[in-house]
């Protein structure tokens, strides 16, 4: 009996499948979250590319004596925002342009450009839903 003790404890067949299957979730939660962290950075990136080409939209169109409205830049904006380059689902996008209430530069129209995006979630298993993130850009509007 005691030399069949001896002989199970040096066992060792199938110790690799049991260690892989203790670590391997935390492992993947680590490779996922890697992933989840680019992928948010990419769309930090495509928020603040679209809204610069909306900024330089509404300069040139202010300037060339087109005042478009709030309302046709924001479809604008999403516009911009969901095709290529940047990809970003029309459905987890928010446009907003207000005036701003304190204007910094005089003889100017300044507004504020914001987009809020939702990060889609690799992470749902573990409890991790849509991240916002939102970024802000001044937009002076200039007569010409």
């Amino acid at each position: 009996m005691k030399c069949y003790l001896i002989q199970l404890w040096r066992k060792q067949d199938g110790g690799v499948v049991v260690e892989f299957a203790l670590i391997a979730p935390a492992f993947l939660a680590m490779i996922f979250a890697v992933l989840q962290f680019g992928i948010g950075m990419q769309n930090y990136n495509a928020l603040r590319s679209a809204s610069a080409d909306v900024t330089r939209y509404a300069v040139v169109n202010y300037q060339s004596a087109n005042r478009l409205s709030d309302t046709q830049l924001q479809a604008y904006a999403r516009s911009v925002a969901i095709r290529s380059p940047y990809g970003l689902r029309t459905s987890q996008l928010d446009v907003t342009i207000a005036d701003a209430a304190d204007q910094r530069v005089a003889g100017a129209t300044e507004k504020t450009l914001t987009l809020t995006y939702r990060i889609p979630s690799m992470l749902k298993l573990i409890g991790v839903e849509a991240i916002p993130i939102t970024y802000s850009r001044p937009v002076f509007l200039i007569e010409s």
